[in-house]
């Protein structure tokens, strides 16, 4: 194996049992467990006998026959990582994702197939992994560096870094029993990350975290790979895997789909009419949104040309349409489209005011609403559209107004030609356009002189 290969698996499977859960064990139940064993044993030798006896009878479920189905949680996934990369794991719940990270961090045993793993592993799969709640964060800080194999100096070294990070300085000597789901989010992560593992583990966790600390925990990851650490990082969120991961993997089904640069297999991931809607149509007009005057009957999100598309590169524009029924006439109708970020805040809103129809009533019929957005406009990210339909005149009146009604993503280039240039890391705001830059020399020695003079 090449000394460079942090992570390899080769077939790797895991099958599941329906109807029947796991249990992962902690160090205490192993204990228990077996100081048990004996009396368990008894109890099997007991049974056995009175079975052979013809004393004992054995009950069974009519239906257990069909509880014993199984599911492959993972089906022959073959991958390597490499040492220093940060590698998304993408797909819709119940994919394997969680089930692969969980193999790797040896939580549980693949039913076949290998994964080596050549380097100190960090993991954050769950909230309160790895911690014991009648201990207190700091003993959790100094039982994880022990499993991690460190010395006590060295988690010194570590240890007000870790508590500061985590913002858990006036709760540090509480049992973790007391922590919220936040505070455990918190610890959990700064200990994963600062305990200077070769290999991090993250799983999507970070959503019970505040979005202050979420983006502090991207950046530590984005640091971490920086600094020749691996990183495998499981989300839904396709913008942190496209800003923080050069390559991706798509896991479909317990199966390895795509392998490739995170632009393009989240692009592909989208592109398959998974987990966005970004078109509906309402054919039942009952039901449909609207009143006795307009109803919704079609809307989605296209390309320029006219194709419909879940994800659009960042430097190109893109178009709302909507199509919709006039039931009444006489109304001068005007279709609004509400743009939001996936966080709920209103990006912007735009309204026809160009058209022919600012000002003219509206005939009994179908119509078709266009908007076209530039490129270089949004940022990256997931993007939901509220759909409104509304008068003016006389007096302002909703007729309609469909939240939620349509999502998309918005993928930013690593090519260099969008708002990002050539930086790869976190870029704020809501939207990225580009806009004209002036740079001119200046004599800098020339004005010195005239200063001087």
């Amino acid at each position: 194996m090449s000394s460079d290969v942090a992570i390899r698996c080769e077939g790797l499977s895991k099958r599941y049992r329906i109807g029947q859960q796991e249990r992962y064990k902690a160090l205490r139940d192993v204990i228990a467990d077996t100081a048990a064993a004996p009396f368990r044993r008894l109890r099997s030798i007991v049974r056995s006998g009175n079975s052979a006896n013809g004393n004992g009878s054995e009950i069974r479920n009519p239906q257990s026959a069909s509880r014993n189905s199984h599911i492959w949680a993972l089906d022959d996934v073959s991958f390597e990582v490499k040492r220093g990369e940060v590698v998304g794991i993408i797909g819709r719940n119940g994919a394997g994702k969680s089930t692969l990270l969980k193999i790797l961090s040896r939580i549980t045993k693949p039913t076949k197939g290998s994964a080596e793993i050549h380097g100190r592993v960090g993991s954050l799969l769950e909230v309160g992994t790895g911690f014991h709640p009648e201990l207190t964060g700091r003993e959790n800080i100094y039982l994880n560096g022990a499993i991690l194999g460190m010395r006590k100096a060295e988690i010194d070294r570590q240890f007000d870094e870790i508590v500061a990070f985590a913002e858990v300085e006036r709760f540090v000597d509480t049992p973790v029993k007391r922590y919220s789901s936040g505070m455990h989010v918190r610890l959990a992560f700064a200990v994963a990350a600062h305990l200077q593992p070769e290999i991090l583990l993250v799983d999507e966790v970070l959503s019970v975290g505040d979005a202050a600390f979420q983006r502090k925990c991207l950046n530590k990851m984005q640091d971490a790979g920086h600094h020749g650490r691996t990183v495998l990082f499981v989300s839904h969120d396709m913008s942190s895997i496209t800003r923080l991961c050069e390559r991706a993997l798509l896991v479909f089904d317990g199966r390895l789909v795509n392998d490739g640069p995170a632009h393009a297999v989240v692009k592909a991931y989208l592109d398959a009419n998974v987990g966005m809607a970004a078109s509906y149509e309402w054919k039942d007009e009952a039901r449909a949104p609207g009143n006795e005057v307009v109803r919704l009957r079609r809307a989605r999100v296209c390309t320029d040309d006219g194709k419909p598309a879940e994800s659009f590169d960042i430097r190109l524009p893109f178009k709302i349409e909507v199509t919709y029924e006039v039931l009444k006439p006489g109304r001068i109708l005007i279709p609004n489209y509400h743009f939001n970020n996936s966080s709920g805040l209103c990006l912007f809103a735009v309204q026809d005011t160009v058209s022919e129809w600012r000002y003219r009533p509206r005939e009994v019929g179908e119509y078709t609403s266009t908007a076209q957005i530039p490129g270089n406009f949004l940022a990256e990210g997931r993007h939901i559209i509220d759909l409104v339909i509304s008068s003016h005149v006389p007096s302002s009146t909703v007729h309609l107004c469909e939240r939620n009604a349509l999502a998309f993503q918005i993928v930013d280039s690593q090519e260099g030609d969008s708002a990002r240039g050539d930086f790869t890391g976190q870029m704020p705001g809501v939207v990225r356009p580009i806009v004209k830059w002036v740079t001119e020399p200046v004599d800098l020695s020339s004005a010195a002189r005239n200063r001087i003079d």
